[in-house]
């Protein structure tokens, strides 16, 4: 016989941990269903960002370290390890004692639009809910390529991060963001590391400027590029990979220790029959969604990187404010209302941007200014160690706002949420270029930028 419940949460994401937190905390029932005891509190905390910046913080100290590279690398790797482990539990600790929320480990399907059946080690278990909420998340997306299969020396961004053993040659197949950090990961670790890629264009949502520089660091760092390149197949023993692409109508095969492929994510949904509770898949194969996180059930929502959004952990956080805000706020919040969205890409450095390119205000019709300030030039940074990179702000002309910046350069991932919250309070440009700043900081520079304009 089937539980009946107030909520049903399908994933122990961000989104979906928090909500389940914040239902059980005002007393309504909830059951949060996780298929692994592996991904307590989601992509972000077991395979995404925690432990990638983990494991680049440590790759970026090798340098200061006196051990062996091979040896150095497994440390890092296990620490990475126990620090997952130690947030993996946390995060399932303080789900758990929230009296009013159960946590079951299984793998979620629906019958209908109310009912959830959990196929777990003990058998299948069946929920009725009122509201069900669905935070499955993404994964990495293998394209059909002959002999790229998943194991051995082959893997994806989730499983290279558990490997202790240091890749001598390491070939990743995919330049955008997952794919340069992993290359400046394991160059710093020093795996000697190939990019290739089919598109012929390098970071091409980047100003060129900012793409060329980007490039050129990580190609001092001893990271080799093929761009417009056509896999043609792989083969493994198990141990290595021989990898055989065409460039420039040439056939080349490279032999590697390992694989990464880097070529994006996709939305979580296989398994969970979402034609029987008449849930609809966008084009892209995302969950639709309304901008209060609904899909076209009204008591069925989709939160996190499952909806199709920016996959970012602080989105799907604010996922979970939309549909608060929704549910017992009079829907005061939605993403129509959402704010600046910043990111960061952990490559060294750090590569972070906000708001409009220079290309894409000029594509959106502004009439702009265009300041840029070389890394060079920023005390700090030579503190560092690092001048490697630049900082460039885009201002409106006629209204004197920022519609954004890219800053390339140490420590960017801090001084950019300082740019994100003047554009988010409307403040113009000369708000920044006259703050005083603690010296010597990397933030004190927006002094020098904004000068230019």
């Amino acid at each position: 016989m089937a539980k009946h419940v107030k909520n049903i949460i399908i994933g122990f994401g961000k989104a979906g941990k928090t909500l389940a937190g914040y239902l059980g905390s005002k007393g309504e029932s909830v059951i949060l269903v996780e298929e692994s005891k592996l991904m307590y509190g989601g992509t972000c905390i077991n395979v995404g960002c925690i432990p990638s910046k983990a494991l680049a913080t440590s790759a970026e100290r090798r340098a200061y370290s006196n051990m062996d590279k091979e040896e150095y690398y497994k440390e890092a790797v296990k620490k990475k390890k126990a620090l997952i482990a130690a947030l993996n539990k946390a995060n399932y600790d303080k789900a758990d004692a929230v009296e009013a929320v159960e946590v079951v480990d299984g793998k979620a399907r629906f019958l209908d639009e109310h009912t959830v059946a959990v196929d777990t080690s003990e058998g299948t278990l069946e929920y009725v809910g009122e509201r069900i909420f669905i935070n499955t998340g993404a994964r990495p997306f293998v394209p059909p390529i002959k002999g790229l299969e998943i194991g051995g020396p082959i893997y994806t961004s989730e499983e290279i991060m558990n490997l202790e053993t240091l890749p001598e040659k390491l070939l990743i197949i995919g330049s955008g963001y997952i794919g340069l950090e992993f290359a400046s990961i394991y160059r710093q670790f020093g795996s000697e590391v190939t990019v290739i890629d089919l598109a012929t264009d390098f970071l091409p949502r980047e100003d060129t400027d900012i793409a060329q520089a980007v490039k050129v660091a990580l190609e001092n760092m001893g990271v080799t590029f093929e761009l417009g390149v056509s896999i043609v197949s792989v083969e493994t023993d198990g141990k290595s990979a021989s990898v055989t692409y065409s460039v420039d109508g040439l056939e080349k095969t490279v032999q590697v220790d390992g694989v990464l492929v880097a070529t994006g994510r996709r939305a979580n949904v296989e398994g969970l029959d979402l034609d029987k509770a008449g849930v609809e898949l966008t084009p892209r194969g995302t969950i639709a969604v309304n901008e209060y996180l609904q899909t076209n059930k009204d008591n069925i929502f989709a939160l996190g990187d499952v909806n199709g959004g920016p996959q970012f952990t602080y989105v799907s956080l604010d996922d979970f404010r939309v549909v608060k805000s929704f549910l017992f706020e009079d829907g005061i919040y939605s993403t129509k209302k959402r704010g600046l969205i910043p990111n960061s890409v952990f490559i060294h450095p750090t590569l972070s941007n906000v708001g409009l390119s220079e290309k894409a205000a000029q594509e959106a019709g502004y009439k702009i200014k265009v300041a840029t300030l070389p890394v060079t030039a920023i005390p700090k940074a030579k503190i560092l160690g690092n001048q490697v990179g630049l900082y460039k702000a885009v201002v409106d002309a006629e209204t004197s706002l920022i519609l954004g910046a890219t800053l390339f350069a140490e420590e960017s991932h801090e001084v950019i949420n300082t740019i994100s919250t003047a554009m988010s309070a409307g403040l113009p440009y000369t708000s920044l270029r006259d703050q005083i700043y603690t010296h010597p900081t990397m933030s004190e520079a927006l002094n020098d930028l904004f000068a230019l304009i």
